[in-house]
């Protein structure tokens, strides 16, 4: 096995001898402190990013969101200022998920809100699943629940593998301009150089193998795929994808049929980078969706844990 491969995935896709606990501390990022004095905290709002990015990669939505709760960014396994662990269990999906739910403990927040932006939105899902008491609930941005087919996740497994391999090989700010020169992101281009330019820098903030061991252990072929487990799913949901990412919005409106309690937006004129593409349109969204999510009872059985 190369130096910083993960082992290689079961066919559910989780890498065999790999604790939850095997994720080190992962960096928590307060986005927005919530209003001053309040003596009863509305349920924090906790962000999770995507691929090559990191929570400040949030700020183009942060500007837009009201302060009237906290909100939380976790920097994911690889990424930002987490630690890259050269340990590739620390990469997997299961170790993600205890990973992102530790550090929100550790800073006082057993149960939030969770966003999650395509790689951030299957951890914020696969923690719904795993740790639904940490989960008020979802709001899942341009986001997937894996894939169902073994072969299609074969297929993943080895092209994610090329861009670990080329993430190795090549200067980083080469990878980037490579990535974001991929059809799914031609919305931020749209937008011209400025905005294209700052979505270039909030990629540049991670280390490459950290990024290249998060694609071989947590990238969509070797995830376990959720689709059928998401009837189990009882938190309200929120998807949300752009008019102009026909993969995506086609992926959720699959998910919305399958989930109890979803609705699916569809934000016009825009692509898979929704929070970076049309932030103020998804804040207002996210913004409404929580005020309603806040009012709805929870069941027992996702009531957090009394003190």
């Amino acid at each position: 096995m190369s130096p910083g491969r993960a082992p290689a995935p079961t066919p559910g896709g989780a890498a065999p001898d790999a604790p939850a606990d095997a994720c080190p501390a992962l960096h928590v990022e307060r986005l927005l402190s919530g209003p001053p004095g309040a003596t009863t905290a509305a349920v924090p709002l906790v962000a999770l990013h995507g691929f090559t990015l990191d929570s400040a990669g949030w700020q183009p939505l942060t500007r837009h969101l009201p302060a009237d709760r906290p909100v939380f960014g976790v920097d994911l396994p690889g990424h930002g200022h987490s630690p890259a662990s050269t340990d590739p269990r620390a990469y997997t999906m299961a170790a993600a998920v205890s990973g992102a739910a530790r550090a929100l403990a550790a800073h006082g927040v057993p149960t939030a809100h969770w966003l999650g932006y395509s790689m951030g939105g299957r951890v914020a899902l696969s923690l719904a699943l795993s740790q639904p008491r940490a989960c008020a609930s979802l709001v899942l941005v341009g986001a997937s629940p894996g894939l169902a087919d073994a072969s299609e996740r074969e297929k993943r497994v080895r092209a994610d593998e090329a861009l670990a391999e080329e993430l190795q090989r090549v200067p980083l700010e080469a990878f980037v301009d490579r990535w974001l020169a991929q059809p799914v992101f031609a919305g931020l281009a749209r937008l011209g150089p400025a905005h294209i330019a700052a979505a270039r820098a909030r990629r540049l903030r991670s280390d490459p193998a950290g990024l290249a061991r998060s694609l071989r252990g947590m990238g969509t072929g070797a995830m376990p795929p959720l689709w059928d487990r998401l009837g189990q799913v009882a938190m309200p949901v929120l998807l949300v994808t752009g008019a102009l990412d026909a993969k995506f919005t086609a992926i959720a409106d699959r998910m919305n049929a399958l989930l109890p309690h979803a609705r699916h937006l569809v934000i016009p004129d825009c692509g898979h980078a929704v929070h970076e593409e049309s932030p103020a349109a998804l804040a207002a969204a996210v913004t409404a969706f929580l005020q309603s999510a806040d009012r709805a009872p929870r069941s027992a059985s996702l009531a957090p844990p009394q003190a």
